[in-house]
């Protein structure tokens, strides 16, 4: 195992500023991730380098002999950042995105080479997402849950719908009949004979949609999980079976009749979508960039 240079930076500005919350704004990352850092670098030199107190981060004698060893080497090296910096015409930032597979696939894709920047995606579950940006792992997350971190602000700008799909050529005369006239417990009966997809990652979406439309929840397992929502549309695109799924990811196979919308619901299972971002960042104009892109492109659809 080496030491990481972000530690070392993040020890400096801590050395030189005083305090965690200093040290975090100045390094543009969240005071969490600060602590990260240093406890990281503390666990790896096996020494405590600063005494901590509720105002103020004194640093041990340890911590004065370190200082001394990195600070030149480290102003040397922010030197030369700013020397090649300023030399450098085509130097692009690197924004790193955290969204679901399918808002990628759906939105933000096709945009990619026409943007002014470097760009990594990452796929995961929104916890981790969260905690990501909190980090400064990710410049901007795309979610449906809100947390708790202070570091983070939410702006809501679209909604999603959960909705019942089946395959186009699937009979659902009976079904429909059941739950226009509201007899819900021969609808669940139906639904229970057939066959059911789902993916790992939103076996939230069922669980939710069949607890506030049946007021129960559901005692089977689906039949089929695959990797994402797009394997969903092509499986019932082909045959029988019925999924939950947001009714922005299939709007167009709806279009286009691959698959149909079985049921929305008596009062539809929405969920609002956020931008999270960290309350100071470095990328606002990247941010704002590919927030102005998926706006669109939600209102388009």
């Amino acid at each position: 195992m080496k030491w990481n240079l972000e530690w070392l930076r993040t020890f400096k500005a801590i050395y030189e500023t005083g305090t965690l919350t200093a040290a975090a704004q100045e390094l543009f990352i969240s005071q969490p991730g600060v602590s990260l850092h240093l406890n990281s670098l503390e666990a790896y030199t096996g020494y405590k380098l600063f005494e901590r107190t509720a105002k103020k981060m004194t640093p041990t004698e340890k911590g004065k002999i370190l200082y001394n060893f990195v600070v030149a080497p480290l102003e040397k090296l922010e030197r030369g950042e700013k020397h090649f910096h300023k030399r450098s015409q085509q130097e692009r930032n690197t924004i790193s995105v955290g969204m679901c597979f399918e808002t990628f696939q759906y939105t933000l894709e096709k945009y990619i080479p026409t943007l002014p920047f470097n760009l990594i995606i990452k796929f995961g579950e929104y916890p981790q997402m969260l905690q990501d940006l909190d980090n400064g792992l990710l410049d901007l997350i795309i979610t449906p849950h809100k947390g708790t971190q202070q570091n983070i602000e939410y702006k809501d700008f679209a909604k999603e719908r959960i909705v019942l799909v089946t395959g186009a050529h699937t009979d659902t005369t009976q079904l429909g009949l059941h739950l226009e006239k509201n007899r819900m417990k021969e609808a669940v009966h139906l639904l229970k004979q057939g066959l059911w997809y789902s993916t790992s990652a939103d076996m939230g979406h069922l669980l939710n949609f069949w607890k506030k439309h049946f007021k129960e929840h559901p005692d089977f397992s689906p039949n089929y999980i695959v990797p994402n929502i797009s394997s969903i549309i092509r499986c019932l695109s082909e045959g029988d079976g019925f999924s939950v799924v947001p009714d922005f990811l299939c709007k167009e196979a709806v279009r286009t009749g691959k698959i149909k919308v079985v049921w929305e619901g008596n009062m539809p299972l929405e969920n609002t979508l956020y931008f999270g971002t960290r309350k100071k960042t470095i990328y606002q104009q990247e941010v704002e960039v590919l927030e102005k892109l998926l706006m669109e492109e939600w209102g388009s659809k």
